[in-house]
This record gives structure tokens, C-alpha cells and sequence, in this order.
């Protein structure tokens, strides 16, 4: 499975982002996705599969607990496709960065001048 694919469900992208607060155990995961998103356990269950079959999770026992993490190497490989790309917001965000220094002057300027 292509890393989109994998990243294109909203499902496992909300996942990452509680894997990437620090280790979790399956059951704390189930449990808020179960909250989020209407679904079973099961289901919660094989999204965390995807994510591990496809590289983006791993998992390692604790007694009966089984813990999830974030493994970053899949996310290297699509930040490298994305830095195609980036050239096109950089620029919008530099020109971002350029108007708001612009109206900080101009409210400094205003403040000293009343």
C-alpha cells in the first residue's frame, strides 16, 4: 500500500497523531477512536494493523499490553515527496512573514506618533 493510501484515512492519520504524543497502548487508542469516530474495536484494531504492516507503527508486548509508536521512516520518505512541492507555500509563507513585519512597523510608527 502507497503511503497516501495508508495516510488517506482519516481513521489512521488520527491514530499517528495520538502515537505521536508517546507510546500507546492499543486500548487507549481504541478507546478514543471508539469515541471520535462511532467505530469497534475490531475495526480500530485493523486500521492499527495497517499501520504496522505499512511501516508507520510499531508494536512491542508488555505483559498482556500491547504498546503503539510512531516509527518516522515512512514519514521521512513523504516529507522527501512533499519537498517537491514546498517551493509553492515557502513562498506564500515568506510573503506571509514580509506583510506582518510590514503592519508592525506601521503600528509602532502609529504608537510613537500620537
Amino acid at each position: 500500500m502507497h503511503a497516501f493510501d495508508v495516510l488517506g484515512d482519516p481513521v489512521r492519520r488520527r491514530i499517528l497523531e495520538l502515537l505521536a504524543t508517546g507510546e500507546q497502548t492499543s486500548g487507549a487508542v481504541t478507546a478514543v477512536i471508539s469515541a471520535e469516530f462511532g467505530i469497534s474495536q475490531p475495526a480500530v484494531s485493523q486500521h492499527l494493523k495497517v499501520l504496522r504492516e505499512n511501516g508507520f507503527a510499531t508494536v512491542r508486548a508488555e505483559g498482556t499490553r500491547r504498546l503503539y509508536a510512531v516509527d518516522a521512516t515512512p514519514m521521512r520518505e513523504v516529507d522527501e515527496w512533499l519537498a517537491h512541492f514546498r517551493q509553492f507555500w515557502n513562498q506564500r509563507l515568506d510573503a506571509l512573514g514580509t506583510e506582518l513585519a510590514r503592519g508592525k512597523r506601521e503600528r509602532r510608527k502609529g504608537k510613537s506618533g500620537d
